[in-house]
């Protein structure tokens, strides 16, 4: 891992932009980003936590092959499921993709929906040092599946009101870390992860529709994910050896499957509780993106979206020229 030294990070907040597009699932940010980064001479990366895993492709929703080979994709298919992945891991990563890319003299774009990942990269995140002990995450699982999440949760915002309100009790993996980190240090989890130095001059555009609207599109996604054959992906990926229980498995689609492969839940109650977790994902995103954040540049996905946002970031460029190769 290449730490981002001062001198560095007074470089990049200099001189290096960054298009951000966020929005909820099924919005069509991949589409979007596409359109507009290939039009811009640009390069995507990617800040969706489960696009980084290897072989997660049909549940993950994907760039296609076609697609990345349209526009270059970076922080796609960089670990395998068994891998360990940190916060301060990804952020290193990707800005070193960030960088190359600018440097290539192309515009970069980061593309998602995972919260943290934006955030961590757009406020420059300083997240706590604290190596994985192994042991006591061992003890804290034991614990969390003995009085359950929400109490296991309820008892971390006793400790962290903060941190706890950041994180959804049903990620289970963030909780355990938050109590980790806490346990380590004697310190609270929220007082260690503070926004550090701007490291890029940031471009923040959110993608919308009506709730309605988004909803029968995360249907549509879903069917495409049963057609598409994530069961049949999900039983390679267990037979390579995975077990059922690494965190990757944890992402919507995969522990659902891997339900129904175990004979815990029948093929309509996977459905039904992929389409009912997503759904609860979307309002945790809107918590993550605000409608009335005035940093984010709000679009309705319409047909003249694409046009719209190409024209707000050639203005935005002419404000701030960079030595890019915009054509």
């Amino acid at each position: 891992m290449i730490p981002i030294d001062a001198t560095i990070r007074e470089e990049i907040s200099q001189s290096i932009p960054l298009i951000v597009i966020v929005g909820a699932s099924a919005v069509g940010k991949t589409e979007i980003a596409i359109r507009v980064a290939k039009n811009a001479n640009g390069e995507i990366v990617s800040a969706d936590s489960a696009l980084i895993y290897r072989g997660m492709d049909i549940g993950s929703a994907k760039p296609s092959i076609q697609e990345r080979q349209s526009v270059p994709h970076h922080m796609i298919d960089v670990a395998n499921p068994d891998e360990k992945w940190s916060l301060s891991e990804y952020q290193c990563r990707a800005n070193q993709a960030i960088r190359d890319i600018y440097h290539r003299g192309r515009l970069p774009f980061l593309v998602g929906g995972t919260g943290q990942y934006i955030r961590a990269m757009v406020q420059s995140w300083q997240v706590p040092e604290v190596a994985p002990d192994e042991q006591m995450r061992s003890v804290l699982d034991g614990l969390l599946h003995e009085i359950g999440a929400m109490e296991f949760h309820r008892r971390l915002a006793q400790l962290d009101s903060v941190a706890a309100s950041r994180i959804d009790y049903r990620n289970t993996r963030r909780t355990i870390r938050a109590w980790e980190v806490i346990l380590k240090t004697g310190r609270c989890f929220s007082d260690q992860r503070k926004s550090g130095i701007p490291v890029f001059k940031v471009l923040q555009i959110g993608l919308s529709r009506p709730r309605d609207e988004l909803y029968c599109r995360v249907d549509l996604r879903i069917e495409n994910m049963i057609v598409g054959g994530i069961i049949e992906e999900v039983r390679g990926l267990l037979s390579s050896g995975y077990s059922p229980n690494i965190p990757a498995f944890s992402a919507i689609g995969y522990k659902e499957t891997i339900d129904y492969l175990a004979g815990k839940t029948s093929f309509e109650e996977m459905i039904a509780l992929i389409k009912k977790r997503t759904r609860v994902l979307i309002r945790h995103q809107s918590n993550w993106f605000k409608p009335d954040d005035p940093l984010i540049h709000w679009f309705d996905v319409n047909t003249d979206t694409v046009e719209k946002i190409l024209d707000l970031i050639a203005d935005w460029i002419k404000g701030n020229p960079y030595q890019l190769n915009l054509v």
